[in-house]
């Protein structure tokens, strides 16, 4: 039978006339055949069936071998012996390799035929001992694929006990070296079945015999913690953890997260890894064990492993949006390590810019879930937006993709952000090797955030790009000196000139820049160094003439026990412009008259006094600040913002630190008023009565006065402080003035010219004038304008008086130059970064003279016309540059005027306005050097030159250690700490009980980065 069988797959024939024969074979086993016409047929049909040359042959191999088999059972059962099995499965068949899938499936096949025979009771322990064998040879998936499915089959087949362990940990290993070579989507999916069939046979298994689970899981994190780097796992492994029990999740994070033998590079190994798993489609609970995970290494406080993969994998799980199948498990974790990571805006802002594109396609995909997910997609976006605010160039597009979705209320955000946090002490994870890079498209250096320091980097800022004073300072010849004015000098040389993006100085200047950073406020800043230069210049004058004191004695006694080797030798900034005014009072300095008469006697006191700045404060009364039209209108009409003030917005911080019932002003989406109008505020006539009154010398007693301040010396550049932190002494809280103020780009400042008094008096009026005396325990912008129970003051008056009061006054015009944003709730928090101006944009403005009466002198009235062709023009794109700690980009006017609008924590806090040139008047503009005046940048002292040199060849050396560094702790030592971003710790800007962040960045690397 077997010759005639073989001779007829061989022929020619037709192949229904082999059918017809073949059938008749299979039908002869029914009857009465021979031993050895059963084994020829048996070794036949195998050849057919491994060997055969076509798809026929084989079909005719397993048609005859199973219809013989099933009628000679006990004779298939001899010839399908422990020593054939054993020959297949060690030595192959023919030309097959024992590795051969064919020969799986024919083993499989046999099997099936002695189901019920005894025979395979008696193959089981050989089949035991070479599964196990065949697993350690890492056989390919679809190899494993059929080994799982002969063994969910015939269980009897699987290692029992000590080899069932060694089995599944032999199995474990083998799914880390599954490659899918996959080109076609039917061959991905063929992988992705075998794989899912392997372990499906360990789900099995691990029910089976429990003990088998935990060594299984052991060597699963053996692997994916290898820090191999000729080795690296497949994600097949995936596979295996939606078939772990979800109630040794606690157990398992708290045994690995809790073992010293567990190295910190070891562990980030096995968390990206996990991470990677997101990729595969079909696996379930990844998120729950990475999430798990996570929050496992933040309770034993191992925050280095998690800075160090959250900025290394935030990227790669944010991609897994766009893949609808693996699109939910991935937004589980986007979100935790997003909201967790609130130490630093680093994280989100690596995924920033990939945000519009998928909002865009997540609207127009047409996918069911899609909406769904978008609504949780905007709604973490709203949380880490709210949380690093501050931005608004990378997140004006991001709220123009989701406006119309809806926006998660504060509560709702605060507490999502609380539950998530790792810890309130996270700011001390980030220091160490900071990431250098080279400057930005703008040209300009920013500033590393040392902690706390933005609202300093801010001022600092400003100051440079305050064009004057920066080409006056970088100008002088301070050579050899110590003082504030010198390291001013040097750090704008370094902002000017480094070549690297975080401006750094050598450490043999750390004690010099130290020292400035740390003493830098607006202020404060600006008073020192003049204070600095009237003192330099009176210790060069040989024979000093008694002049009005313009510093406190405190101070000057302070300068004085200076070394006197810090004092510099050649000549000082006061000496060099030679009209006796320091550098501080030709930059910022103007003058302020003040007037007060008596309601009484009308006599009239009036004294001037310098400023470097004015503070302008809220009406307390309405937002809305409405300036006087003219003087007799101030004095005699009650306007929105008059009435006394009793605290809320005008009174001094108080030490009362900001509770839980602290409540803020509602902010205002649009603006309600204006600088002009708060300095008309500012500058508006007041009434002193009640407590207030004020003591009149001729009538020597307390009388009600009116009081009246005129600018009588306009600054070269005008820096307004805007009060917005407060302190309510009614409720007892601070509280910040969220009030949208409009910022025009242009304006107008009243100035009274000298010789014409700023209240006329009767002819029988007494007049006492003080000049230069500073008005002592008097804060300018607590202002007490006139009450509703105003008496008719002003109709006292003759109409000589209104005539005088009406004196012609002259308006200085300003540009705007910079701002100081503060984003934030309280002054208790927040972030600061500036808006600056290109000096260059600003000297193309020539304003002519004009001049206002007071009737038209209220800033409000200004000329709105030319702020609007000024804002609405917005000049060169790269005219405005935004400032954020580190970060400096591009940016316009129209984003500046809108920032509150848009982003209601985000107020304007100080702002610098240039005053423009007029045509036909001198300028103080630009450094005199060798009797020439300069209207470009100055040239680079020697001095400066070879710090700034010294410093990058410095920077290019530790470059190269920090390679080195790198390369020998990637095989011994955890991850290097990376960068904290540049934006401030708990929250952003704070000066909380944690100092800030920077983890000790001055003790920590060699060079100070600004």
């Amino acid at each position: 039978m077997d010759k005639i069988l073989e001779a007829l797959v061989s022929s020619s024939h037709p192949l229904t006339v082999k059918r017809a024969i073949v059938k008749k074979v299979m039908e002869a086993a029914e009857k009465e055949v021979t031993e050895e016409q059963c084994q020829a047929l048996y070794h036949l049909t195998t050849r057919l069936i491994l060997l055969g040359e076509d798809a026929f042959q084989r079909q005719v191999g397993l048609q005859v071998q199973e219809a013989y088999a099933r009628y000679h059972r006990d004779e298939f059962a001899r010839f399908f012996s422990k020593e054939y099995v054993l020959g297949l499965l060690q030595q192959g068949y023919g030309s097959l390799d024992h590795r051969d899938p064919a020969i799986l499936d024919f083993l499989h096949g046999s099997l099936r035929l002695l189901i019920s025979c005894p025979a395979v009771l008696e193959l089981a322990p050989l089949l035991q001992t070479e599964v196990l064998r065949i697993i350690c040879e890492r056989p390919e998936p679809a190899t494993c694929a059929k080994l799982a499915t002969i063994l969910m089959d015939f269980p009897q087949c699987v290692p029992r006990e000590k080899a069932g362990v060694l089995f599944c940990q032999q199995l474990v290993r083998t799914f880390a070296y599954f490659n899918c070579p996959a080109t076609e989507e039917w061959e991905l999916r063929e992988y992705v079945t075998q794989v899912t069939r392997v372990s499906v046979l360990l789900q099995g298994i691990w029910k089976a015999e429990p003990a088998t689970l935990l060594p299984s899981l052991q060597e699963v994190f053996a692997v994916i913690s290898s820090t191999d780097p000729s080795f690296e796992p497949s994600i097949a492994l995936a596979s295996l953890v939606q078939h772990i029990p979800l109630q040794m999740i606690t157990v398992l994070i708290k045994s690995l997260t809790t073992d010293q033998n567990v190295k910190d590079a070891s562990m980030t190994q096995a968390l990206c890894r996990m991470i990677d798993w997101l990729s595969w489609p079909l696996a379930n609970h990844v998120d729950t064990w990475v999430i798990a995970l996570l929050k496992g290494l933040a309770a034993v406080q191992k925050f280095t492993i998690l800075i160090d993969v959250t900025l290394l994998k935030i990227e790669q799980v944010f991609n897994r949006l766009w893949y609808p199948i693996v699109r939910q498990g991935a937004l589980v974790v986007l979100s935790h390590m997003l909201l967790s990571f609130q130490h630093s805006p680093e994280a989100f802002h690596l995924v920033v810019p990939h945000i519009v594109p998928l909002v865009k396609s997540l609207k127009n995909d047409g996918l069911p879930n899609s909406k769904t997910f978008l609504l949780q997609f905007a709604d973490l976006i709203h949380c880490m937006m709210y949380q690093y605010s501050g931005f608004p160039d990378l997140y004006d597009s991001i709220l123009e993709s989701i406006k119309e979705l809806p926006k998660p209320n504060e509560e709702k955000i605060k507490f999502v952000l609380n539950q998530s946090a790792w810890t309130s002490q996270s700011n001390s994870f980030a220091s160490g090797l900071l990431k250098i890079t080279g400057k930005s498209e703008t040209g300009k250096t920013g500033l590393v955030n040392l902690g706390n320091t933005c609202y300093m980097n801010s001022i600092i800022q400003i100051l440079f790009m305050a064009t004057d004073f920066r080409r006056h300072v970088m100008s002088l010849h301070l050579n050899g000196s110590n003082t504030l004015m010198k390291k001013l000098q040097l750090l704008f040389a370094f902002l000017a000139h480094t070549q690297v993006c975080l401006s750094s100085v050598h450490s043999k200047n750390n004690q010099m820049c130290l020292h400035f950073m740390y003493f830098v406020l607006c202020s404060y800043v600006i008073l020192r160094l003049h204070e600095e230069e009237k003192t330099l210049s009176a210790f060069q004058v040989t024979s000093p003439k008694p002049e009005p004191a313009t510093t406190s004695a405190e101070t000057l006694n302070n300068a004085v026990s200076q070394p006197v080797a810090d004092m510099p030798s050649p000549p000082d900034p006061v000496a060099a412009n030679g009209d006796g005014r320091t550098l501080v009072e030709r930059m910022f300095g103007g003058r302020l008259s003040t007037a007060i008469r008596c309601l009484q006697c009308h006599s009239l006191s009036e004294k001037e006094e310098p400023f470097t700045d004015l503070s302008l404060a809220f009406c307390p009364s309405m937002s809305k600040c409405h300036g006087p039209t003219d003087e007799h209108k101030s004095s005699s009409s009650v306007g929105p913002c008059q009435g006394a003030v009793n605290g809320g917005s005008e009174s001094s911080e108080g030490s009362v630190k900001e509770g839980a019932g602290t409540r803020m002003e509602k902010p205002v989406v649009e603006p309600t008023l204006s600088v002009p109008d708060l300095v008309d505020y500012f500058l508006a006539p007041e009434i002193l009565e009640n407590e207030n009154c004020y003591f009149c010398e001729r009538c020597a007693s307390l009388q009600r006065a009116e009081k009246v301040m005129r600018v009588v010396a306009a600054p070269e550049y005008l820096i307004l402080t805007l009060l917005r932190f407060s302190y309510d002494a009614t409720c007892h809280v601070r509280r910040k003035i969220l009030d949208n103020v409009g910022i025009p780009p242009q304006m107008s400042l009243p100035l009274r010219q000298h010789g014409i008094s700023v209240l006329s008096s009767s002819s029988t009026a007494v007049t006492s004038s003080s000049t230069d005396s500073p008005e002592s325990g008097e804060n300018l912008a607590k202002k007490l304008k006139p009450s509703q129970k105003e008496d008719g003051m002003t109709g006292n008056r003759t109409n000589s008086e209104s005539n005088d009061s009406d004196s012609e006054m002259l308006s200085v015009p300003y540009v705007l130059s910079s701002v100081v944003v503060h984003s934030g709730m309280s002054s208790e928090s927040g972030h600061y970064y500036s808006y600056g101006r290109n000096g260059s944009s600003t000297d193309d403005y020539v304003a002519h003279p004009s001049s206002k009466t007071l009737e038209s002198s209220s800033l409000s009235e200004s000329s709105t016309a030319s702020q609007e062709e000024m804002g609405c023009a917005d000049h060169k794109s790269t005219d405005w540059f935004l400032f954020n700690d580190s970060r400096v980009t591009f940016t316009n006017f129209e984003s500046l005027r809108n920032i509150t609008g848009r982003f209601p924590k985000d107020t304007a806090y100080v702002l610098i306005y240039r005053k423009q040139e007029v045509s036909g008047q001198p300028s103080n503009s630009g450094p005199v050097v060798n009797g020439s005046r300069l209207s470009g940048e100055p040239p680079l002292q020697k001095e400066l030159m070879d710090a700034i040199t010294k410093d990058n060849k410095l920077f290019l050396q530790e470059q190269e250690l920090n390679a080195r560094a790198r390369a020998l702790q990637a095989t011994s030592a955890s991850c290097s700490f990376r960068p904290n971003g540049s934006d401030d710790n708990e929250p952003p800007g704070s000066c909380g009980p944690s100092g800030g962040g920077g983890g000790g960045g001055f003790n920590t690397i060699s060079r100070l980065v600004f």
